[in-house]
């Protein structure tokens, strides 16, 4: 048996080419230029401190000396400035392409900084398939102060148009959407808004990148007037820090978001700050193994010896996703995000994750361990169920977030819970 399976790990070791060839089908391989250059050094010149320090310091001082009264130095108090934090925002920036980034304690927090830019009266569009605290936050808090909310398909780029109104103020996209991984064309829908709101004031189009992460995709160069995300997963990716941001090249927007951050106060620590900006250091490296995995994880759940058990494969680097083609010309990779959809319901997508050795039964993403989860009753229990069963999140989708441990060790384990639940079965 173990020569068995070692042979069907060979076989799809030779199937994927890992990596290198992975990244060859796409029209621009060689990622962003630079990218993990600026990772290892931007937002920490030691020339910044007197004392030359290669590590960015974590400076905790909640306030700072003036040399006369209302004279301050560059910073004056922590909610407002904080040398860890701009180091972190200064680095982010850079990775995504961007002049200024913005920081805040949770992925929420940064939403709720962008959402403090509009007014009673305003209409948000939002693509329906988001992180269920995104949809939480906007059905059921930011509704109850007088902005109207539409959740559509941004697939059917009419029918997302037809749901702009003349007081759309912010246009809301993620990609990939969490969990059912759908690819929305991000220079599309800015066409779109540039288009319909011409000679206007044009709403703010936000991208969620979490999902992507600045390796794999930079929003703003596809014309998003903001990119946003939780610094939780990917960007920090050691699953003990819970921060956002929100990175941009519009000045205007800049000012506000810098004001709002200290005027909103939802300030990340110094020491959060650290160990994100530590964590964005290597952010080019463990995306390339989450890639690597994940398509090998893919291509196993759809064609491998278990694939009888799997009724459906959602991973963009696949060539069955409906938006692979877009996908492929859209960003210059895949993280570690894949769904699939058990033979079963509930009952069997239960015993499945308690089954999983390596791979925890957790929320949250992108860290380089491997976690799973089923969204129906964890990260999207707050989504209404109507709205779950339309954009197909079923008590049988089941959500990984491959990390970076050995492929072979990963699968194995996947093998061995599917055996456990179709044996029982038997």
């Amino acid at each position: 048996r173990r020569v068995r399976e070692f042979q069907t790990f060979q076989h799809y070791f030779k199937q994927i080419n890992l990596s290198r060839t992975m990244s060859s089908q796409f029209p621009n391989s060689s990622h962003f230029p630079g990218f993990g250059t600026h990772a290892a050094h931007h937002g920490s010149d030691p020339d910044t401190w007197d004392f030359k320090p290669i590590v960015p310091p974590i400076s905790l001082s909640t306030t700072f000396k003036q040399s006369a009264p209302g004279v301050p130095p560059k910073y004056d108090y922590s909610r407002a400035g904080n040398p860890t934090r701009t180091a972190f925002e200064e680095c982010v920036a850079k990775l995504e392409g961007a002049a200024e980034g913005f920081a805040a304690s949770s992925g929420l927090a940064a939403t709720m900084l962008i959402v403090n830019m509009l007014k009673s009266g305003d209409h948000i569009l939002v693509c329906d398939d988001v992180y269920g605290g995104t949809n939480r936050y906007f059905n059921r808090v930011v509704a109850n102060f007088g902005i109207d909310i539409s959740m559509v398909d941004p697939i059917d780029l009419n029918k997302f148009e037809g749901a702009i109104q003349d007081n759309t103020a912010l246009v809301w996209l993620e990609t990939p959407t969490n969990p059912t991984l759908k690819i929305i064309d991000i220079a599309a829908v800015c066409e779109m808004v540039n288009r319909r709101f011409e000679g206007k004031k044009k709403p703010i189009v936000v991208v969620d990148n979490t999902f992507a992460s600045p390796y794999f995709q930079r929003p703003l160069e596809l014309g998003a007037s903001l990119v946003f995300s939780s610094v939780t997963k990917y960007i920090n990716g050691h699953t003990d820090v819970c921060m956002g941001v929100i990175c941009t090249n519009d000045t205007e927007l800049a000012k506000k978001l810098r004001f709002l951050q200290l005027a909103v106060g939802p300030a990340p620590s110094p020491f959060d700050c650290y160990l994100a900006l530590r964590g964005a250091r290597t952010l080019h490296l463990r995306m390339r193994q989450h890639e690597t995995n994940s398509i090998m994880i893919a291509k196993w759940l759809e064609t491998g010896e278990k694939s009888g058990f799997v009724k459906k494969v959602i991973h963009p680097g696949l060539p069955s996703h409906p938006q692979h083609e877009l996908a492929k010309r859209q960003m210059k990779g895949f993280s570690g995000m894949l769904s699939f959809v058990i033979d079963g319901g509930i009952a069997e997508a239960t015993l499945f994750l308690q089954s999983l050795k390596i791979f925890a039964l957790a929320e949250s993403l992108g860290g380089y361990e491997s976690l799973a989860e089923l969204p129906s009753v964890m990260t999207h229990a707050s989504v209404p169920a109507e709205q779950r069963e339309l954009i197909g999140i079923s008590d049988s989708l089941i959500r990984l977030s491959v990390g970076i441990e050995e492929p072979e060790d990963l699968i194995a384990d996947l093998s061995q819970a599917f055996e456990i639940v179709y044996n029982k079965k038997k």
